[in-house]
């Protein structure tokens, strides 16, 4: 299962149509620079204030239409049989908590399938798998070796023996509302042409870290309430594509198997979904029941997220520009303003706050008022705010902490990004199809021994 080769990441190298296009990119910047220096770089600074101002305004547009979607109360006459998916490799520290936590899922268990997915040289998880009581529903089923080893590969043999109207993805630090697969079912009644609905993804960390990162696991948390409170709801509001998170995501299974299910060697299999289904002729929504995740902690484990995320993205604008007419010209935007306005941000975050800070401590040292252009001052403020608003407002609506101090220590969390660019790139190169595994561990309170060994707080499994 998964789409064609000329439908999927596993093609490596352009299109002719892309080769022209990058190549025309690249050489009439070149050749207007060689003719006439002065007048390029004017161009050149009004282009990249014009693609600042852009998505600034795309931010702030998306502000205004996102709103909470209405929870669903109307059930429908049957509740449809619904099978819960969750891939796991080297998880087994963190198996127990997750099954504890699918196992209060409330929806009627005869209706409910669910399977570990497993790798078969998975030993330590496998055998905590086997050893941990789960609900009747709830089942091991295990994945023959093969190329690549990837999240959507595993998913795609689960998907096969499954036999849910629609189907959800958890990994394994989540903690999902225990209605959210009714509520799904609910919206997915009511509307046919739904081929997605995405649920909120909250951060939280219920109990202090081992190794506490508090800048980044705040930096991280406002980021996903930016996404999943504003930016997913707006575009679902405007009937606009989007990329999908990577768990949490509800599909009815007819659009999934239309598509090809996942594409194995997408790193992002989630962003490379929601384009596919909207080129198969499907709609996405969001619902409000959220996901509770925990951060992935310090730099050691952000960045090589990270870097998959955005080499993810790098493929999967790849796939969709090959044959872009196929998307329209609304997918086509939302495939710029999302990934492909992802990827350039990430490129430009450092520089432009190099060049800012640079110029400041010129001017400081010299003496001298900085040579800097007014307007540049204040496309980048205004980019910085609408960033800083709708980190502000998503916040607000998932309750997770994001204050002036927060606010100001941003555009260090966004230089990051950074490098988290340089390295996709350049593993996008070497290892087009690695999957750069993240390490959870359960989110448990801390045992204080006196005599027994006590625990506060929910009771791990």
């Amino acid at each position: 299962m998964g789409p064609p080769v000329a439908d999927s990441a596993a093609r490596l190298g352009p299109t002719s149509l892309q080769a022209a296009t990058a190549i025309g990119v690249v050489l009439a910047p070149a050749a207007a620079f060689v003719v006439a220096p002065a007048g390029a770089f004017a161009c050149l600074v009004v282009g990249v204030q014009g693609l600042f101002l852009i998505s600034a305004l795309w931010r702030l547009l998306l502000v205004l239409a996102s709103r909470r979607p209405p929870l669903v109360q109307e059930p429908p006459g049957t509740w449809p049989r619904y099978t819960v998916l969750a891939a796991l490799h080297d998880e087994a520290e963190v198996l127990p908590q997750l099954v504890e936590r699918l196992s209060q899922i409330d929806y009627p268990p005869e209706r409910l399938e669910g399977y570990l997915v497993l790798e078969a040289d998975d030993d330590a998880t496998l055998a905590v798998a086997r050893a941990t009581p789960r609900p009747q529903w709830l089942r091991l089923l295990i994945v023959p070796d093969g190329f690549p080893r990837t999240k959507p590969r595993a998913l795609n043999h689960a998907f096969a023996v499954s036999t849910g109207e629609f189907v959800t993805v958890y990994d394994a630090e989540d903690d999902p509302d225990p209605l959210q697969l009714r509520e799904a079912a609910a919206r997915f009644s009511d509307d046919p042409e739904l081929g997605c609905l995405q649920a909120p993804l909250r951060i939280r960390r219920k109990h202090r870290s081992k190794t506490p990162s508090p800048f980044v696991d705040r930096q991280f948390a406002a980021e996903y309430a930016a996404l999943f409170e504003v930016t997913l709801p707006g575009m679902a509001a405007l009937g606009l594509p989007f990329p999908l998170g990577g768990t949490s995501n509800h599909l009815r299974a007819e659009a999934l198997r239309q598509v090809g299910g996942w594409d194995a060697h997408n790193v992002t299999e989630d962003a490379d979904l929601g384009f596919r289904l909207w080129r198969a002729g499907w709609r996405s929504g969001v619902i409000a029941r959220p996901t509770y995740e925990t951060p992935p902690g310090g730099l050691h484990a952000w960045l090589p997220q990270r870097c998959r995320w955005l080499k993810g993205f790098m493929q999967t604008w790849g796939v969709h520009t090959r044959r872009p007419s196929e998307l329209g010209w609304r997918g086509l935007l939302s495939l710029c303003l999302t990934l492909g306005m992802a990827i350039l941000s990430a490129l430009a975050h450092a520089p432009a706050l190099a060049w800012l800070l640079s110029a400041i401590l010129l001017s400081l040292s010299a003496k001298v008022s900085p040579a800097t252009p007014p307007l540049a001052i204040v496309v980048l403020l205004i980019g910085a705010a609408s960033a800083w608003i709708a980190a502000l407002i998503g916040a607000r609506r998932a309750r997770v902490p994001y204050g002036p101090a927060d606010m100001l220590a941003a555009p260090a969390y966004w230089s990051m990004l950074t490098l988290a660019f340089m390295h996709a790139a350049w593993r996008l190169v070497v290892e087009p199809h690695a999957w750069d595994k993240t390490p959870h561990l359960p989110d448990v309170p801390a045992v204080i021994e006196d005599g027994e060994a006590r625990a506060t707080g929910r009771r791990a499994a």
